[in-house]
C-alpha cells in the first residue's frame, strides 16, 4: 500500500506484480478491495497499479466535494501519479467513473496509452432530475433500488461523509447535464490506442446503445456486451470480464 501527493489530497494506491503497466480505477464511492479479483488475474503477468479514484475508498479528500469538472481533475492527478512514479506508458483500465477516468487520460496524453479498457462508461451523462434527487437523498431515503448503495454507502464512509458525497455528487452530475452532459465524447477522437468499451445488457446508468456510441468516436474503438449483467459486471460476471481484459491486454 501508497500514498501520492500532499495531506488532504491523497491518492491511495496498490502497486503490485511484474510486467507492462496496467492502472486498474473502481468507480465513484467504491474501492480497489471490489477489483481483486481482476488484478489477482492480472497481476503474474503485469505490474498493476490500482487507485482509489479522488474521495473515494482510501483517498482523499473525504468527504469530498465535486464540481462539474471533477472527471478532468480527476485524469490530471492520475497522471500525476504515474509521472510520479515514472511511469511513461500503461494499459489503462476502469469501472464508471474509473472508466471515464481512463478515457480522460488517453484524451489527454494520447502517447501514454497503450490500450483502453472500460466497463460501465460511456463518456456522457444522461440522468434525469428523479434519478438525481434519489441519489441526493439516498442515504436517508433510499429507494428499494438503492438501499444497497445506501448501506454500503453508510458503512464505508458514515452516514455524515456519505451525505455531503451524495449530494455534492448529484449536483456536480445536474450541472454537468445541463452543459449537455458530454464528459469525453468530444474529444474522443484523440484518443490513438486500441479501446474496447464494455456494456452490460441491463447496465441502467450506461446501456448498450450509449455506451456503443463512444465506442464509435473513437478511431480504434471497439464495443463489446457483457451479456445478461448490468452495470458492475466486475461483481456478476467476475469470471467473464477477467478473462476479457486478460485476452484483450495479452493481444496489445
Amino acid at each position: 500500500m501508497a500514498w501520492h501527493g500532499p495531506d488532504g489530497r491523497r491518492l491511495y494506491y496498490e502497486d503490485t506484480g511484474r510486467g507492462d503497466v496496467v492502472v486498474l480505477m473502481p468507480g465513484w464511492a467504491g474501492s480497489i478491495i471490489e477489483l481483486s479479483q481482476l488484478r489477482a488475474a492480472l497481476s503474474p503477468g503485469f505490474r498493476v497499479i490500482a487507485v482509489d479514484l479522488p474521495g473515494s475508498g482510501r483517498s482523499e479528500p473525504q468527504p469530498r466535494s465535486y464540481e462539474a469538472g471533477y472527471y478532468h481533475d480527476d485524469a490530471r492527478a492520475l497522471l500525476g501519479l504515474l509521472d510520479a512514479l515514472g511511469i511513461s506508458v500503461a494499459h489503462l483500465a476502469g469501472f464508471s467513473d474509473g472508466g471515464e477516468v481512463a478515457v480522460l487520460m488517453a484524451e489527454l496524453r494520447p502517447g501514454l496509452a497503450l490500450s483502453l479498457f472500460t466497463w460501465g462508461a460511456a463518456g456522457k451523462i444522461e440522468a434525469t432530475p428523479d434519478e438525481l434527487t434519489s441519489i441526493e437523498s439516498v442515504v436517508d431515503q433510499p429507494t428499494d433500488g438503492l438501499a444497497p448503495l445506501a448501506a454500503y454507502l453508510a458503512t464505508a464512509y458514515g452516514p455524515d461523509i456519505a451525505r455531503i458525497m451524495t449530494r455534492s455528487w448529484a449536483q456536480a452530475m445536474r450541472d454537468l447535464v445541463a452543459a449537455g452532459g458530454d464528459i469525453s465524447r468530444s474529444s474522443a477522437h484523440l484518443i490513438t490506442c486500441p479501446a474496447l468499451i464494455v456494456a452490460g445488457t441491463y447496465d441502467p446508468h450506461c446501456p448498450p446503445d450509449l455506451t456503443r456510441e463512444l465506442a464509435a468516436l473513437i478511431p480504434r474503438g471497439r464495443f463489446l456486451e457483457a451479456p445478461g449483467a448490468g452495470h458492475e459486471v466486475h461483481l456478476s460476471h467476475a469470471a467473464w470480464l477477467a478473462g476479457q481484459l486478460t485476452r484483450w491486454l495479452a493481444d496489445h
